[in-house]
């Protein structure tokens, strides 16, 4: 499974694990939302509809992981090296674009690639 996320006329593809969190996060796009900056190493928004965590793997966060913190239900995208926290789950990695990810703002957009 592998999402684009577009931001300011630039893409971003993520390839997704083949977890149930993962899932459905797919099962949820196409999408449009807003999203802001949290700390000064990651973007995160809100799915609409929570995410099972169930057989989905904890994430030791890197530059370009995509993944989801259960405690908020947000969805986070790694711009710089984090490391592990409670509740964090690896989602999958950004497989072209990293570099845009620090630069997003507004709102995007959440495609399914076929």
């Amino acid at each position: 499974m592998k999402i684009s996320v577009v931001s300011n006329g630039n893409t971003t593809i993520f390839e997704l694990n083949d977890s149930q969190a993962s899932k459905d996060l797919y099962s949820q796009l196409p999408l449009t939302i807003a999203f802001e900056n949290y700390g000064n190493n990651e973007k995160i928004f809100y799915p609409p509809t929570k995410l099972s965590v169930n057989n989905t793997p904890k994430a030791n966060a890197k530059n370009g992981t995509l993944a989801y913190y259960a405690p908020w239900a947000d969805v986070v995208m790694f711009y710089k090296d984090f490391g592990s926290a409670s509740g964090l789950y690896e989602l999958g990695e950004c497989i072209s674009g990293l570099e845009y990810i620090s630069k997003m703002s507004g709102t995007i957009q959440l495609n399914k690639i076929k």
